[in-house]
């Protein structure tokens, strides 16, 4: 599934394409499910071609879980036919994981969860890592009461269950229908929109001591008044919290933060929700509804 140039879900279209070429300290995938992610089709969009090269067709995809077809040479940490999952961003933007092969270095990937399938794995590298290194930056520990902003979507819902993994309190935004949702997952749900400061009081007289800020247009300065330290606020769609002195996180591959997050699905401490999954051939919807912005958990393609 690729792009001739810059565009939307309309342009995508299936092509034939030779098969990845395989580096040193790189494996060839055979590609199970890729997840779907809004950077997907912002980067398609053309909204990172400030910041990252692109070469065309471009292959939209960073999260895959699939089998080792091949290794490359001294590509030591894998054999052929493991199961593996991992993020893929590459220092280019042309050959990701919407594809039946995919090749990647072996520092983006970590075996698959055990308890996991396919679909459910492909929806925990970027997300489940952004959630995990925001938390990491803002030191999320037992004893903490936690903001999470946008808890039911994609990255939210991680956010929340690596922080009640911690040992700490958690108190989420979202719209009604996801309340539930967010209980189920151990936080405390509360809506989004003008007042909120004050619904969170309610809840947390003290204010709270870390801000998870996964959906941006000012939630992290809407936060600022509840938290003790700004250093204890991160966001991941506001550059703009870095003037306020917390933190704007822009995940990064680790294979060793994929291993611990393998070990915290495995443990039952952090589940996986794939609201839907698609074909890898009907990608464009799988754009169209991750563009509505309601998606509870995560939307996935099946290869």
């Amino acid at each position: 599934m690729a792009l001739h140039q810059y565009g939307s879900a309309d342009d995508l279209a299936l092509v034939e394409l030779p098969e990845p070429k395989v580096a040193p300290g790189e494996v060839l995938i055979r590609v199970k499910a890729a997840g779907v992610n809004p950077v997907d089709w912002k980067l398609a969009a053309g909204g990172l071609d400030p910041v990252m090269e692109a070469g065309f067709p471009l292959i939209p995809g960073w999260d895959v879980a699939g089998v080792v077809e091949a290794v490359g040479f001294d590509s030591t940490e894998y054999g052929i036919g493991d199961e593996v999952y991992g993020y893929l961003r590459k220092d280019w933007a042309k050959n990701g994981t919407y594809a039946e092969l995919v090749s990647a270095s072996v520092r983006m990937l970590a075996p698959k969860p055990v308890s996991l399938g396919w679909e459910e794995s492909a929806g925990v590298p970027l997300a489940g890592l952004t959630a995990y290194q925001a938390s990491r930056r803002v030191g999320v520990g037992a004893g903490d009461t936690v903001l999470v902003h946008a808890a039911a979507g994609g990255v939210g819902s991680f956010g929340v269950q690596i922080a009640v993994a911690r040992g700490a309190r958690v108190i989420g935004t979202a719209s009604e229908r996801n309340h539930d949702y967010l209980r189920s997952l151990g936080a405390e749900p509360v809506v989004y929109g003008d007042g909120l400061a004050d619904r969170v009081r309610a809840l947390a007289p003290g204010g709270v001591d870390a801000v998870l800020d996964f959906v941006g247009g000012g939630a992290a300065e809407q936060s600022l008044p509840l938290v003790g330290s700004p250093g204890r606020v991160a966001s991941v769609a506001d550059a703009d919290v870095l003037e306020r002195g917390g933190h704007y996180v822009w995940v990064r591959p680790d294979s060793a933060d994929l291993v611990e997050l393998s070990r915290l699905i495995d443990d039952g401490k952090v589940s996986v929700y794939v609201e839907r999954a698609f074909p890898l051939a009907e990608a464009a919807d799988a754009w169209r509804l991750s563009q509505a912005g309601r998606t509870r958990g995560k939307i996935v393609l099946t290869v």
